[in-house]
């Protein structure tokens, strides 16, 4: 199960007036390995209110540095801190890197690779560009980014590097809301619409082996229906999402009002680093919350069902889950659910974070 370490705060750079590169380096000989695409869930204490948040690795794996990207969102206590008062040498307290956004690399390999990021979506598609270009010297990249302007562009500078360093491998076409392009079809949003169009007269999609998108939902799920539509499967597409239309828990349903206050009630034991606890929990309320309640340190960082830092399985009973973002379909079939989202629909549960 994930744990918390500590990093040390050896850089932070500015990539755009609003967001940071910070570079990390653990502490006490703990190893960071980590796969392109991944990111770190780091916590920190504001005011006696324990925050957390996850922010993508932006560094190729084979780079030999572990770097983040944080931009600062409006009232983000985290982002907010991180862009205007971390520094060098501080300390920070992470999980080791998590999440399945990538697909496995061969050097042997010849593929054609296509990436779609929406303003900070570029932290992880920056990772996983670096790192399949390092790595398979037969395949290519093609990146479509998409900003609101010229001066919010994350990593303008070293995406035009690797394009010098990667000529003929990588394709980067830039598409602006605001800023006049010169060629129409650059700029305004990224939609099922402008794919169609992309693939029409830049982009050919046939030569696509795996597709990455990373960014607002509404915008992922456009792009999603124009790769599909022109041929690619689901297992093509690969997502990571950032900001989620369903960021709790959904509505509950009505119950009878002579529902007795037993029938609402779940016997549950959760296993946690090979302990197992017992305790009664509400069927309104999900695992992770009633894990949390009874002093139970569960794993957690979004509680939106977009991370997967809180994966257990399900080993008796049944639950509901709500919202998944993360968890892949054969994930689901052996099992696993996002605690976070799974909220008891018979009268015993038994979950294991462990497994």
């Amino acid at each position: 199960m994930p744990r918390f370490h500590e990093l040390t705060v050896t850089d932070v750079k500015k990539t755009i007036r609003d967001a940071v590169v910070v570079t990390l380096q653990p502490v006490n000989g703990v190893e960071f390995d980590f796969i392109q695409g991944q990111y770190l869930t780091f916590r920190r204490d504001f005011d006696g209110t324990e925050v957390r948040r996850s922010y993508s690795i932006c560094a190729g794996r084979g780079e030999g540095v572990l770097q983040v990207g944080i931009k600062k969102v409006e009232g983000g206590a985290f982002s907010t801190w991180a862009n205007e008062e971390l520094k060098p040498g501080m300390v920070l307290e992470a999980m080791e890197p998590m999440g399945s956004f990538h697909t496995a690399l061969d050097p042997r390999a010849q593929r054609g690779y296509l990436g779609f990021a929406g303003g900070s979506g570029i932290t992880p598609v920056l990772s996983i560009l670096k790192t399949v270009l390092a790595t398979e010297p037969r395949s290519d990249f093609t990146l479509v980014y998409a900003n609101r302007g010229v001066n919010t562009i994350m990593f303008r500078e070293e995406l035009e590097d690797l394009k010098n360093l990667y000529m003929g491998r990588l394709n980067i076409i830039h598409v602006l809301e605001s800023d006049a392009m010169d060629i129409e079809l650059f700029q305004g949003r990224v939609d099922a619409e402008k794919c169609d169009a992309l693939f029409a007269h830049w982009i050919d999609v046939t030569t696509v082996d795996t597709a990455f998108i990373c960014g607002p939902e509404p915008m992922m799920l456009g792009i999603a229906k124009a790769l599909k539509a022109h041929g690619l499967t689901d297992a093509q597409i690969k997502f990571e999402l950032f900001a989620s239309a369903q960021p709790g828990r959904l509505a509950q349903k009505a119950r009878a009002a002579q529902a007795s206050t037993d029938a609402r009630r779940t016997q549950a034991t959760v296993t946690l680093d090979g302990t197992s606890r017992s305790f009664e929990m509400d069927k309104g309320v999900s695992v992770l919350e009633a894990a949390l309640a009874n002093a139970l340190d569960a794993p957690y960082a979004c509680k939106a069902g977009v991370c997967s830092t809180c994966k257990c399985k399900v080993l008796e009973g049944e639950v509901e889950m709500v919202a998944n973002h993360a968890l892949e379909d054969y994930e689901v079939e052996r099992g696993y659910v996002l605690s976070c989202q799974a909220y008891p629909l018979t009268d015993r549960v038994v979950v294991d974070y462990d497994q």
